[in-house]
C-alpha cells in the first residue's frame, strides 16, 4: 500500500535482512555508478565554476547568478514525455528505450563540459556569455540524463527496495559532485591556478580531465540491462507522422516558453519596480516570470491541438495525463500540500549551497583545505548519511525520516554562524562538515525515496520529472540571490535566514504524515 511506504506500515518494520537483501541486488550497484554519473556536473555548475570565475575577476554577485543555469533542473517536466515516449534512431533498438536516452544525454553532458573548457571567462563579457550558454546546455543535459535515471531506478526493482536504491544513488551522487569539487580543485590548484594567479589552462584541463570521467556513466549504461517491459509507450505513437508531431509539440512548447519569457520581460521588471526592487521584490518578480512562461508554453500545446499541428490525444496523454493520475489518486487537498511539501523541503540546504565555496574562501580557507574537508572528508560524512538514511527509512519509514532529516538539516546550517565567527578553523570546519553532510545525505535519501514512492510506474519519467523539477525551482531561484542576501546582512544573518527556512518545513512534513495515514489514496501500482 502506498501509505505503508510513506509512513513505514507494520510489514516494513524490524525487517534488518531486507538492507542486506538489498545491497546485494546488481541493480543497487548500477545505481551507485549513475549516481556518480548523475553528480558529476552539477558542480561544474554550481561551486567549481564559481571558483573558476571568481579566480577570473568576475564580481561575487555574477557568480552566483550563474547558478541560474541549472534552472534546466527545475524545467525536466517540459521534455520528459520527449523521454518517456520518443524512441531514438537506431539507438533504440539496439540498446532499449531508457539506455539509449541516457547514453545520448551523457554524450551531451560531456561535449557541454569540453564546450565550457574551451572557453576563457577572462577573456570578455561576450566570452562570458559564451560560458552561460555552456553552462545552460550542461545543466540541460545533465537534467535530461536525470530523467532517464530517475525513471530507470523506480522502474528496475520493485517499491520495497526503492529506499535502498535511493541510498545508493545518493551516495554515487556525492562521489561525483566531490570528484568534480574537490578532485576540479586539487587539479586546478595542482596546475597553477590560485586565488592570486589566475591561470586558465589549469582550469581548462581541470574541465577537459572532468569531460574524461564521464566515461564511467557511458560504460555503465553499455553494461547494464534495460527494464523489463515498455514503459512510457503511447497507444497513440504509431506511424511516422505520429512521432513527428510529437517532436513538433515539443518544438513549438520550447518556442512558447521561451517567446513568454521574453515578452513577459517588461511586466516582471515593472513588477519588482513596483515592490520598490530589493532581494525579495525581485524573487517575486522572477518567480511570476517562469510561472508566466510556463502558462505561455501550455498554451502553445493547446493552441498547436486546437490548429491540428497536433493530435489532441497525443498533447491529453503526454502532458495532462500524468498531472490528472496524480490528483485523482491523491485527491485535490493531499496531492496540493504533497507538492507543497516536494517544492520546499530542501530549500534551506540549496541556497546555503550556491554560496559555501564562496564563503569558505572568505574565511580564509585555501582550495585545497575546501577540497580536503568540505569534498573529500564530506564525501564520507555525506556516504554514511545516505546509508543511514536508506537503512532508518526501510525500517521505520520514509516520513519519519523525512522528518528527522528536515530537523537537522536545519539545525546544523546553525553550525556555520560559528565558522563565521571563528574564521580560519580547520578543526570547527571539519565538524560542521561532518554534522552538514551527515543530516544532507540522510535527508536526500529518505526524500528521493518519498518521490519515488509518489510516482505511478505508468507516468515514470513525466511525474517524477515534475516532482524533481519543483524540488528544485524554488531553493534555485533564491540561491540565484545568495550573493546579494550576503552582502546586505552578512554571513551570520544568512545563516540564520537558512535555518528559518527550513522550521516551516517541520510542519510540512508533519502534516503531510497525518494526511497520508488519515486519506489513503488508491494505489494505482
Amino acid at each position: 500500500m502506498i501509505s505503508d511506504r510513506l509512513t513505514g506500515g507494520e510489514d516494513r518494520r524490524g525487517r534488518w535482512g531486507e538492507v542486506w537483501y538489498a545491497w546485494t541486488r546488481p541493480q543497487t550497484i548500477a545505481m551507485l555508478f549513475l549516481g556518480f554519473a548523475a553528480g558529476l556536473p552539477i558542480l561544474l555548475i554550481f561551486s567549481s565554476l564559481s571558483l573558476w570565475l571568481r579566480e577570473a575577476g568576475v564580481d561575487r554577485a555574477a557568480v552566483t547568478y550563474f547558478s541560474w543555469a541549472a534552472l534546466a533542473y527545475s524545467f525536466k517536466f517540459v521534455w520528459a514525455p520527449l523521454v518517456d515516449k520518443l524512441p531514438l534512431p537506431v539507438l533504440t533498438n539496439m540498446l532499449g528505450r531508457r539506455r539509449a536516452w541516457l547514453l545520448l544525454a551523457q554524450l551531451m553532458v560531456i561535449t557541454a563540459i569540453c564546450w565550457m573548457a574551451l572557453i576563457n571567462p577572462a577573456d570578455s563579457e561576450q566570452a562570458l556569455t559564451v560560458m552561460a550558454l555552456a553552462a545552460v546546455l550542461l545543466g540541460f543535459s545533465s537534467a535530461t540524463q536525470d530523467i532517464v535515471i530517475d525513471a530507470y531506478r523506480i522502474e528496475i526493482v520493485e517499491a520495497k527496495l526503492q529506499a535502498m536504491l535511493s541510498a545508493a544513488y545518493t551516495a554515487g551522487y556525492r562521489i561525483g559532485m566531490v570528484v568534480a569539487g574537490a578532485g576540479a580543485l586539487f587539479l586546478a590548484q595542482a596546475l597553477g591556478s590560485t586565488s592570486d594567479t589566475y591561470e586558465y589552462q589549469a582550469w581548462m584541463w581541470t574541465y577537459l580531465t572532468m569531460a574524461g570521467v564521464m566515461g564511467v556513466g557511458v560504460i555503465t549504461t553499455l553494461l547494464i540491462r534495460e527494464p523489463e517491459g515498455k514503459p512510457g509507450e503511447s497507444r497513440y505513437l504509431h506511424k511516422t507522422s505520429d512521432y513527428l508531431r510529437f517532436l513538433l509539440l515539443f518544438a513549438l512548447m520550447v518556442v512558447g516558453l521561451i517567446s513568454s519569457y521574453s515578452i513577459t520581460q517588461p511586466v516582471t521588471e515593472a513588477l519588482q519596480e513596483a515592490l520598490s526592487g530589493g532581494i525579495f521584490a525581485a524573487f517575486i518578480a522572477n518567480v511570476l516570470h517562469l510561472l508566466l512562461a510556463i502558462v505561455g508554453a501550455l498554451f502553445t500545446g493547446y493552441l498547436s491541438s486546437l490548429f491540428g499541428v497536433t493530435r489532441r490525444e497525443i498533447l491529453g496523454e503526454t502532458y495532462i495525463s500524468p498531472v490528472l493520475e496524480f490528483f485523482n489518486r491523491y485527491g485535490l487537498r493531499i496531492a496540493l500540500f504533497l507538492l507543497l511539501l516536494v517544492g520546499f523541503y530542501r530549500v534551506s540546504d540549496i541556497v546555503l549551497g550556491v554560496i559555501a565555496n564562496l564563503f569558505y574562501q572568505d574565511m580564509g580557507f585555501s582550495k585545497n583545505e575546501i577540497a580536503a574537508v568540505t569534498k573529500t572528508f564530506g564525501l564520507l560524512m555525506s556516504i554514511v548519511g545516505s546509508f543511514l538514511g536508506g537503512m532508518l527509512t526501510i525500517r521505520f519509514g520514509v516520513i519519519a525520516i523525512l522528518f528527522v532529516g528536515a530537523l537537522l538539516s536545519a539545525a546544523t546550517n546553525l553550525l556555520f554562524l560559528l565558522l563565521a565567527s571563528s574564521g580560519h578553523d580547520i578543526v570547527l570546519l571539519t565538524i560542521v562538515i561532518a554534522a552538514d553532510n551527515i543530516s544532507g545525505g540522510l535527508a536526500v535519501a529518505a526524500f528521493i525515496a518519498f518521490l519515488s514512492s509518489l510516482t505511478n510506474i505508468s507516468f515514470t519519467a513525466m511525474q517524477y520529472a515534475i516532482f524533481s523539477s519543483l524540488m528544485t525551482l524554488f531553493p534555485k531561484l533564491l540561491g540565484g540571490y545568495s550573493g546579494s542576501m550576503v552582502e546586505a546582512i552578512d554571513y551570520e544573518g544568512f545563516f540564520i535566514l537558512t535555518t528559518l527556512m527550513g522550521l516551516p518545513v517541520l510542519l510540512l512534513v508533519w502534516y503531510a504524515g497525518r494526511l497520508l495515514k488519515q486519506d489513503e489514496p488508491t494505489d494505482a501500482d
